[in-house]
């Protein structure tokens, strides 16, 4: 707070989320191959979405998230508290069936989720580099991203989020019981985090600020679903 600086703040969750894993991992009875599935793909997320925004705000120099938040010790304070709020709710299929101490072979529905979660993961990285990609362009630097698969959606990273842990939770499942089945609310609270507070509200907002009005921008957000992917037409 005294530094007034949100730099590492994707960072130091990323490094939690790799934390808590392998705390889990060893902790955990002797682990199988769904727990170290699970541990690869948390640790394969977390590593490349943490460097990706560390670089991002690096190179921008802050996080638009954080313009009313750094100032208020209160807010901020919050604000770093809830990041463990997030890793716990987001990982916490993951980390609950890794801890278990149920050994069930790899079937048909884990096979499904690890699908699920390859593809989402692809989408979100394909979105971020893509967009990262426009915004290198100099003369780019006041239009809105409105290529590749940002023509199918607004947020189509975030729909890439949703979609890869809602398949840590379908390989999660099978090994859970009691009162772990609470933790299957991971992709539920991923979705409304991002669809209801830190995510599209306020990019959807700042959007609207700075190009609402525009017939391109207003067409494109008419036509382009803010989430769910849909053909161009």
């Amino acid at each position: 707070y005294l530094l007034k600086t949100e730099r590492f703040y994707d960072l130091t969750g990323s490094l939690t989320y790799l934390t808590v894993t392998a705390v889990a991992l060893g902790l955990g009875p002797s682990a199988n191959i769904r727990s170290w599935t699970l541990a690869v793909l948390v640790a394969v997320w977390a590593a490349r979405l943490g460097s990706f925004l560390f670089r991002r705000i690096q190179a921008d120099g802050s996080d638009g998230r954080f313009d009313e938040i750094r100032t208020s010790f209160v807010r901020f304070l919050v604000a770093w508290t809830l990041q463990g709020v997030w890793v716990c709710f987001t990982a916490g299929a993951a980390l609950a069936a890794i801890a278990s101490e149920r050994s069930v072979p790899l079937g048909l529905f884990a096979w499904l989720g690890l699908v699920l979660w390859v593809a989402g993961f692809v989408i979100e990285v394909v979105a971020d580099q893509q967009k990262s990609t426009f915004r290198a362009w100099p003369e780019n630097r006041d239009k809105f991203m409105n290529t590749g698969l940002w023509t199918w959606s607004r947020h189509p990273n975030y729909f890439g989020e949703i979609m890869l842990w809602t398949g840590v939770a379908m390989i999660a499942l099978p090994v859970l019981q009691g009162w772990q089945y609470v933790t299957l609310v991971s992709p539920l609270f991923v979705f409304l985090l991002l669809t209801k507070v830190s995510g599209m509200p306020m990019l959807e907002a700042r959007a609207d600020t700075r190009w609402g009005g525009s017939p391109e921008y207003e067409t494109y957000k008419s036509n382009t679903p803010a989430l769910w992917p849909r053909r161009p037409s």
